[in-house]
């Protein structure tokens, strides 16, 4: 009989080495660059305190259910950890054109580790980043409940992951970072407004819902609302996605996006590892 080969000693040690590398890669860079952090938060505070603030007098309590700042802070949420997840299709763009990424791939790991890295490197920090943002709660009229902070977190560290593992496996493919900023300025706008991020999805007409069903950033921002629903009454939770007119349970939603942040994932496994 022939034996069976062994795997070498060590081997998941030094995968699990080359990852934790990458994810201490972007979280060093974050710390690093505190102007840049600094930066990615200002829009979605701005848009908390302006345009929440702004519209709350406009805005009838009977459209959201409430004040407009606590509807509009789950959108916010989402836009925080959104730049820095998005961020990492770039950087593997730019780590192609300098020659970086060319180094990075004659490491003796596989390729899934590095693209593992890569992404899990870009959750991190979004959800980190989202985690700053969420101190900012009261603001929106938010209670300081642990288990509220935890869920909201845990949503966004999810719709990180799903956003990352996307936005790499379309990064993958494209060579210059001008056609990928490009790409992202045309998809991200609709996606951001076809979340109920701003207004409730059933003001929508009936064509428009049937897009919402199919943007992740829908089922993130409902899951998000839901759970503030259960601290806040009356943030309007009912008004987001619907299937058959009918809104899916909030478990399934976070089911969905852990599918789609999976799909995105192997996507971009496999095409990480045709790269030369």
């Amino acid at each position: 009989m022939t034996a069976a080969v062994a795997a070498p000693p060590g081997a998941l040690l030094r995968e699990l080495r080359a990852v934790h590398a990458l994810v201490l890669r972007d979280l060093l860079r974050m710390f690093g660059q505190p102007l840049q952090t600094v930066v990615m938060l200002a829009q979605p505070l701005l848009f908390l305190v302006l345009l929440g603030g702004g519209l709350a007098a406009l805005v009838p309590a009977t459209a959201v259910g409430g004040d407009y700042r606590t509807y509009l802070f789950p959108g916010v949420l989402v836009m925080t950890v959104q730049t820095p997840a998005l961020t990492v299709g770039m950087r593997l763009i730019t780590d192609r054109e300098s020659g970086y990424l060319r180094e990075t791939l004659m490491a003796p790991v596989r390729r899934s580790s590095l693209l593992y890295g890569h992404c899990l490197g870009g959750t991190a920090v979004a959800s980190a980043q989202g985690a700053v943002l969420l101190a900012a709660g009261s603001l929106a009229g938010l209670p300081f409940h642990p288990l509220l902070l935890l869920s909201l977190l845990a949503t966004l560290a999810l719709t990180a992951f799903m956003l990352t593992a996307l936005t790499a496996a379309l990064a993958i493919g494209i060579r210059g970072v001008e056609s990928f900023h490009t790409l992202l300025s045309l998809a991200l706008m609709p996606l951001l407004f076809l979340s109920g991020a701003f207004f409730p999805l059933t003001a929508l007409p009936g064509w428009l819902t049937q897009l919402a069903a199919v943007n992740p950033l829908a089922y993130a921002v409902d899951v998000l609302r839901r759970s503030i629903e259960g601290y806040v009454p009356g943030t309007l939770a009912t008004t987001g996605v619907r299937w058959a007119g009918r809104q899916p349970p909030a478990l399934l939603e976070l089911l969905v996006l852990a599918l789609m942040g999976a799909g995105g994932l192997a996507w971009a496994a496999r095409r990480f590892g045709r790269l030369e």
